[in-house]
């Protein structure tokens, strides 16, 4: 049996991706934050192309993941807390603090439930509210798991770098917020898709 080959959509994706990701790479504000925030994306990207002949994902998740992908590079290159565009909202909205990290934490849950959820519908032949549920699980659980993970590397790692990494700016409550902002781009991407979902069948 012929192993399913790649989209042009998914080829072109990776490309966008790749040469996006080589220009953030180029003087990122703290290079030794951008080292270790591209640990993980870098891991994540390994481990979708060395799968992806086995269990190839469909174009709306490869979509939804690069964009997610695009995100973070941004935050990898200014560091989460310096990110312009967070500036510009902290000052517009009157905000405390720059708001980045929050959005990419709800980026997260927004645009990577989908695609866990189409694994989970795939592997584990999910119907029904469990379809939906499990995914926003996940998102949450996940979440929680890189939090501790940022913690153990921003101290084990490289403590000098803990602040840049972590991103709290001051905010003691970082970490739950993050997640909460997760949950609720998850909750929001299982209403959208369980309203596509009614129309389109095979979303």
């Amino acid at each position: 049996m012929t192993a399913p080959r790649p989209s042009r959509l998914a080829l072109g994706l990776l490309v966008a991706y790749l040469l996006f990701w080589l220009w953030m790479a180029i003087s990122p504000l703290d290079r030794g934050d951008w080292l270790l925030e591209n640990l993980l994306a870098i891991a994540f990207v390994a481990a979708l192309l060395a799968t992806a002949r086995r269990f190839m994902l469909s174009d709306r998740s490869y979509v939804l993941i690069v964009l997610f992908l695009g995100l973070h590079a941004v935050g990898a290159h200014y560091t989460y807390a310096q990110v312009p565009f967070g500036f510009w909202l902290q000052d517009h909205l009157g905000l405390a603090r720059n708001p980045f990290d929050r959005l990419v934490h709800f980026g997260y849950g927004l645009l990577l439930s989908y695609p866990l959820r189409e694994v989970l519908v795939r592997l584990a032949s999910l119907r029904g509210v469990w379809s939906y549920f499990l995914p926003v699980s996940g998102i949450l659980a996940q979440s929680a798991l890189f939090e501790v993970i940022e913690a153990v590397v921003a101290t084990v790692v490289s403590p000098e770098l803990g602040t840049a990494y972590l991103g709290t700016q001051g905010d003691e409550w970082d970490a739950q917020k993050d997640m909460a902002a997760a949950l609720a781009g998850a909750l929001l991407a299982m209403l959208l898709t369980r309203a596509v979902s009614r129309r389109d069948p095979a979303a």
